[in-house]
């Protein structure tokens, strides 16, 4: 007897302070307190222990996300 697969039901969320959206398999009880990593580490920081290649990496992300969207906003 064949085992049928399991669906997995995904939940899209928007993060409240950066815009950024980001998808998860496990319903958020209260969806307006979630926010992206991004957004916590600009809340806090002093708590931010991540590596600085991968501090530069997000650095890099963000100002491309940035330029992107002033060229979005330029368009129209």
């Amino acid at each position: 007897m064949a085992r049928r697969k399991k669906e997995v039901k995904t939940y899209k969320y928007e993060c409240n302070l950066t815009g950024e959206k980001y998808t998860l398999t496990k319903k958020a009880e209260n969806p307006d307190d979630l926010m992206s990593v991004t957004a916590y580490y600009q809340m806090h920081p002093e708590k931010d222990d991540r590596p600085e290649d991968i501090k530069m990496k997000v650095g890099f992300q963000e100002t491309a996300r940035e330029e992107a969207q002033a060229a979005e906003n330029a368009e129209e």
